[in-house]
């Protein structure tokens, strides 16, 4: 299946909290086992004004990595991932209201049931925003 029908269905099926921060998938690199997604996250998402609160950057950088999975592994049954850690670390304050940011996720490696999985939040500008760190169980189609 081309990219960007890949895209299309990514998006078709993404969950309703992707819409809050106004996201949507961008981007698959099968070379690098990657998925991008473009946000717009608003203020309504914000701390201290314009400060988005942590939770949602960890929102924005698990989405890409799980989506990555569905995006590289998909075909091969996988049905539901589950995050089993995920550390996130803020290298710079990600402002609501001011455009797009891109939270890339990518897999690390990944066996039959676990993932690794390390993602990247950057800014219109590639300013890294933050960066996370996960560990996910796969669950597969069953035979």
């Amino acid at each position: 299946m081309p990219n960007s029908e890949r895209i299309k269905a990514l998006n078709m099926h993404r969950p309703p909290f992707i819409a809050l921060l106004d996201g949507h998938v961008c981007e698959i690199d099968d070379a690098g086992l990657s998925c991008t997604f473009e946000f717009h996250p608003g203020t309504d998402v914000c701390h201290s004004v314009d400060i988005v609160q942590g939770g949602f950057i960890t929102v924005m950088l698990d989405a890409a990595m799980s989506h990555a999975v569905f995006a590289h592994l998909g075909p091969e049954g996988v049905v539901a991932l589950s995050s089993l850690e995920v550390t996130t670390r803020y290298h710079a304050i990600t402002r609501g209201g001011q455009g797009v940011v891109f939270a890339r996720g990518w897999i690390r490696q990944a066996t039959f049931k676990t993932a690794f999985l390390e993602s990247e939040l950057l800014d219109a500008n590639g300013t890294l925003l933050a960066t996370a760190q996960s560990v996910a169980k796969i669950v597969r189609k069953k035979d």
